[in-house]
């Protein structure tokens, strides 16, 4: 007797729904992370007068390179310590070229000198989550003040991406909130808090000498422990739960060098620090990204940015309310922070998960780590002495 497994027959129409489906996550998902991405990027450009046409352009190679590399939907985004105090402190384009370089050359030692793997062996799963518990709960901070902005806006857009995350079209709700805050913007004008741009050049230059060691002392060091956390090792943690069929290519020396490479190759061509992150990983994924076209999207998008830059382009972006930008940075913050271990975690477990994130949020993610392997060496001194026992 021949048997049909009806389980994995699909009709013509139900594959066509699916496939649409899946081109809609891809496409969504290529965008999700825009709430990170564009708030320190259009800073950096409107209020920093950076080059817009070398940031987008490093941007997309970037996002080119690792969809070709990876194949699956690994985020790019701004280094946020030294995007933020650059925005902050007024300084200038020489001084991110020169941290993106210095940040390039660290990460690759670290890589190919096996560091970066040995510390990512110390880290347990329960130093993981509270990293990404304290870094999901800085981004939902700093998301929330952009959507008090314009509350209303910017409140609503949130609770729309989050609800439509339980029904059948969860995968445009991102897409129409960027439109609609865009039409709103259209017509209301200076209702709405957004950036506005001047035309600078695409910047070529060198770093000067005295702008290599500001970059080191202001914009490195306090980056490094963010990166080698987030960008690295919790990114690392992520990909491999949601594609754990191909673990072992998504290590956190695969995730070092690949930021390496991009920042030591691009920065010279205007490029600003650039690395990977958990919490763009989680939220394309909640968007429907499953494949490389999430990332091939975003870098061809970039690079068209980028070469065909001008007033019709500025004034496009110029159309996004910030408060629209901070929805989609609190989502981004909020599907990092949330893990399965926060309710079903052992005492000790969340004993670990609390100090890291409290010591992160309280300090930074470097002295939160730190503070997660005393308590985890506490616990597994006293199980042994337990089973001694």
């Amino acid at each position: 007797m021949v048997t049909v497994n009806t389980a994995t027959y699909m009709t013509p129409s139900s594959l066509v729904s699916v496939n649409v489906n899946r081109t809609l996550g891809e496409f969504s998902g290529a965008f999700a992370d825009l709430g990170t991405f564009l708030p320190l990027v259009l800073g950096l450009i409107a209020l920093n007068q950076f080059s817009p046409q070398g940031i987008f352009f490093g941007f997309g190679i970037f996002a080119l390179a690792v969809a070709l590399f990876y194949r699956r939907p690994i985020p790019i985004q701004p280094m946020k310590v030294i995007s933020a105090l650059v925005i902050a402190q007024g300084l200038t384009p020489g001084i991110m070229q020169a941290s993106g370089i210095l940040m390039g050359i660290i990460l690759l030692l670290l890589a190919f000198s096996g560091a970066i793997t040995w510390l990512s062996r110390q880290i347990s799963q329960a130093i993981s989550v509270g990293i990404q518990l304290a870094i999901g709960i800085q981004l939902l901070m700093m998301g929330g003040k952009m959507m008090a902005v314009t509350p209303t806006i910017g409140f609503s857009a949130f609770a729309l991406i989050f609800l439509c995350r339980f029904l059948p079209l969860r995968y445009v709700s991102m897409p129409l909130v960027l439109v609609a805050g865009m039409l709103w913007q259209y017509h209301h004008g200076g209702d709405v808090a957004t950036f506005s741009f001047n035309q600078t050049p695409w910047q070529f230059h060198w770093p000067l000498v005295g702008e290599w060691s500001q970059a080191l002392t202001l914009l490195v060091l306090p980056q490094l422990a963010m990166t080698l956390t987030n960008a690295v090792i919790a990114t690392s943690v992520v990909a491999k739960e949601k594609f754990p069929e191909e673990a072992e290519r998504f290590t956190p020396k695969a995730f070092a060098t690949s930021s390496g490479l991009a920042n030591l190759l691009l920065a010279p061509l205007g490029a600003i620090a650039m690395c990977h992150g958990a919490g763009g990983l989680a939220v394309q994924y909640h968007f429907g990204a499953r494949r490389m076209w999430a990332p091939f999207i975003f870098g061809v998008s970039c690079v068209a940015i980028a070469l065909s830059w001008g007033e019709s382009v500025a004034w496009l972006l110029s159309l996004i309310p910030m408060a629209i930008l901070g929805s989609l940075l609190s989502i981004a913050g909020l599907q990092l922070a949330w893990s399965k271990r926060l309710l079903d975690g052992r005492p000790f477990c969340m004993a670990v998960i609390a100090s890291t994130a409290i010591v992160s949020l309280a300090v930074n993610p470097a002295a939160g780590l730190l503070a997660g392997l005393v308590v985890e060496f506490c616990r597994s001194r006293w199980e042994l002495i337990q089973t001694i026992r």
